[in-house]
């Protein structure tokens, strides 16, 4: 008869199988949050719909009001759905494995906004997420895309682009914000740029947007 493994040891294997079910499912540029802590440049220029607004305060006025009165083409009308999306969530604190407002990490922010923004389900992980969609050249980059980035360690890094060079992610170090992807730690890091949605998805989404 084979011996049963000692308490202590298989509860040690649990506990070391639920630590790297967590990491796989979130998106931390490395094992120590460090290495995203970089410094942000934010709202460096204005942006479309945010003049004025602080990179972690949500704007006063809800964007929607008005955007209902307005014919917008799609690429306006996706960078105001993002923007209140960013309202949602600003300032939500990063937690790996995290996938609600009291803390929440990159690929499960992506998965949320394009579920309530788009009706668009999307893998759990940035490592299933970059294979979404259809690579384009970062000069071809729309609202809505989704850029990735691989900072130092094991662990990449996605963002949704919003329009003027900015995009929308949740840093380890500010948690959900908008940064620029001028930012020097950024540019650096920056990957690739996928497109996921479909011009129906942005055609359902404009309709909700119009009289």
């Amino acid at each position: 008869m084979v011996a049963s493994p000692h308490p202590a040891v298989t509860a040690v294997r649990v506990v070391s199988v639920c630590v790297v079910v967590a990491l796989l499912a979130g998106c931390a540029g490395s094992a120590s949050r460090q290495d995203m802590e970089a410094p942000e440049n934010y709202f460096s220029m204005s942006l479309p719909g945010m003049e004025g607004v602080t990179p972690q305060m949500s704007p006063v006025d809800p964007i929607s009001a008005h955007l209902r009165n307005l014919q917008t083409p799609p690429p306006t009308v996706v960078r105001q759905a993002l923007l209140e999306q960013h309202q949602r969530w600003a300032g939500t604190p990063y937690r790996i494995g995290g996938t609600t407002d009291r803390g929440i990490d990159c690929s499960a922010l992506v998965r949320n906004v394009f579920r309530d923004t788009f009706d668009v389900e999307l893998p759990r992980s940035t490592q299933d997420q970059v294979h979404e969609g259809r690579p384009i050249d970062r000069q071809e980059l729309q609202a809505g895309d989704l850029v990735f980035f691989r900072p130092p360690g094991r662990y990449n890094h996605v963002g949704i682009y919003v329009g003027n060079g900015y995009f929308l992610h949740a840093s380890t170090s500010k948690g959900v914000i908008i940064s620029s992807l001028d930012n020097s730690y950024w540019q650096r890091y920056y990957w690739q740029s996928r497109r996921a949605l479909e011009p129906t998805n942005l055609a359902q989404l404009s309709s909700r947007y119009t009289p």
